[in-house]
C-alpha cells in the first residue's frame, strides 16, 4: 500500500515554487488535482512569501462540470486559497476532442494567470501520466524528442508550466488524500475507452508485473530529455555558425550542412524552417517529423550532388522540372543555389496549398 507524501517531503517536492512570486494551481477537482492543491496549502502555511491561486476550467462538455468548478471553489476556500473559475465558451469539435479541450484549458490557464499577475502555472501531472505519454509516443513512433514526454518546467505563453508531482505516483496522491480525509470527483471521460490515453493506462496496468511500469518509463523519459538537450544545445550552436540572416531569407552554408550528422542536420532544418515560418507569423504548430525527415533525405542527395560527392546513382538536381532543388515546407520555401548553399524564404502565396505534393 502506498504511503500518504508526508510534511518533510514538502520542501523538495515545490522546491520550484519558492522561485516564483505567484503560482495558479490548476485544479479540476480530480484526485491528482486535488492532492496538488491540498499539497501546495500545506506547502504555502510555511512559505507565504509566494503567492496561491487556484483556477478551475468549466469545458462546458457535461452538463455537471459547472457545479464541478463551484465545489473545486469550495474546497479551495477551505484550504485558505482563492479560486478563479473560466468557462470554455463557443462550438465544441466533433473530432479530436480531448486535443482540443487540452488546447483551450492551456488558453484559458493563461489568460487567468495574466489576468492576476501569475508567473507560473502548475499541473498535476504525476509519474504515471508521464508513463502514459512515454506510450503513447512510442506507439506514434516518436523519436528522442517525443520519448521526453513531458518536462518539469517549460514555457507556456510567457509564463512558466511547472509539474511538481511529475515524479509522484497517483497512488500515493490518493493515500494522501484519504489520510487527510478528502473527497475527489470522478470524470467518467477517464474510464470511455474511446481514448487513446485511457486504452493505455489499461495496457501501462498489464504491463507493469513485467517490469515495464511507471518508475521504469519515467527513467525512459529522464533519459531521453537528457540526450535531446545534449542534441538542441549542439544544433543550436552549429545553426549559429552556419546560418547568414537576410532580410527576406535565411542562407546555410551547404558544405557545412551536409558535414552535419543526420539529427543535427534535421534539426537545423527544422530551426530554420520555423524561424523563417515566425518572421511572417505563421502556424504556432511545430512540424511533423515524417515531413521533416522526407525533406532532410531529399536534400540530403541533392546536396551530395551539388557538391560533386560521389552517388551509386546520378541524381538529377532539379525539381524534375528543369529547375533548381527546390522543396516548400511549414509555410517556407528551400532551394539549393549554384553553389551549394540552402536558401530558405517564404512561401510565395500562390504556391500555398500544394506543399505537401512536393514531400
Amino acid at each position: 500500500m502506498s504511503a500518504p507524501i508526508a510534511l518533510g517531503e514538502l520542501r523538495t517536492l515545490f522546491a520550484d515554487f519558492g522561485n516564483r512570486t505567484h503560482v495558479l494551481l490548476a485544479v479540476s477537482g480530480g484526485a491528482d488535482s486535488t492532492a496538488l492543491m491540498l499539497l501546495a496549502a500545506r506547502w504555502h502555511e510555511q512559505n507565504p512569501q509566494t503567492h496561491l491561486t487556484v483556477a478551475s476550467i468549466d469545458h462546458a462538455l457535461r452538463p455537471e462540470s459547472a457545479e464541478e468548478c463551484r465545489i473545486v471553489a469550495m474546497r479551495a476556500a477551505e484550504l485558505g486559497l482563492p479560486c478563479i473559475i473560466k468557462r470554455w465558451e463557443g462550438d465544441k469539435p466533433a473530432a479530436r476532442l480531448q486535443e482540443a479541450a487540452r488546447n483551450a484549458r492551456y488558453a484559458l490557464l493563461a489568460e487567468a494567470a495574466t489576468e492576476i499577475g501569475a508567473d507560473t502555472i502548475a499541473t498535476a501531472h504525476t509519474l504515471d501520466d508521464q508513463a502514459e505519454t512515454v506510450l503513447m509516443r512510442l506507439m506514434h513512433g516518436s523519436a528522442v524528442d517525443g520519448l521526453a514526454a513531458m518536462r518539469p518546467v517549460m514555457p507556456l505563453a510567457g509564463l512558466s508550466l511547472i509539474r511538481p508531482l511529475l515524479g509522484t505516483t497517483r497512488a500515493r496522491l490518493v493515500a494522501t488524500l484519504q489520510a487527510a480525509g478528502m473527497t475527489w470527483l470522478e470524470d467518467p471521460s477517464n474510464r470511455n475507452a474511446r481514448f487513446e490515453r485511457v486504452r493505455l493506462r489499461a495496457l501501462l496496468a498489464q504491463l507493469a508485473p513485467l517490469g515495464l511500469d511507471p518508475e521504469r518509463l519515467g527513467l525512459l523519459a529522464r533519459r531521453a530529455a537528457r540526450s535531446s538537450d545534449a542534441l538542441e544545445a549542439i544544433a543550436v550552436e552549429r545553426f549559429e555558425v552556419l546560418v547568414r540572416r537576410e532580410q527576406d531569407c535565411l542562407r546555410l552554408d551547404g558544405r557545412g550542412l551536409a558535414a552535419c550528422p543526420a539529427d543535427i542536420r534535421l534539426r537545423i532544418l527544422e530551426r530554420a524552417v520555423l524561424e523563417m515560418r515566425d518572421r511572417n507569423g505563421g502556424s504556432a504548430y511545430g512540424l511533423r517529423l515524417e515531413r521533416l525527415e522526407a525533406l532532410a533525405a531529399a536534400l540530403d542527395q541533392a546536396l551530395r550532388q551539388a557538391l560533386g560527392q560521389a552517388l551509386d546513382q546520378p541524381l538529377d538536381p532539379g525539381d524534375g522540372q528543369g529547375g533548381p532543388w527546390q522543396r516548400s515546407l511549414g509555410g517556407t520555401l528551400l532551394r539549393l543555389d549554384k553553389s551549394g548553399n540552402l536558401q530558405v524564404t517564404r512561401e510565395p502565396e500562390r504556391r500555398r496549398g500544394i506543399t505537401k505534393t512536393k514531400m
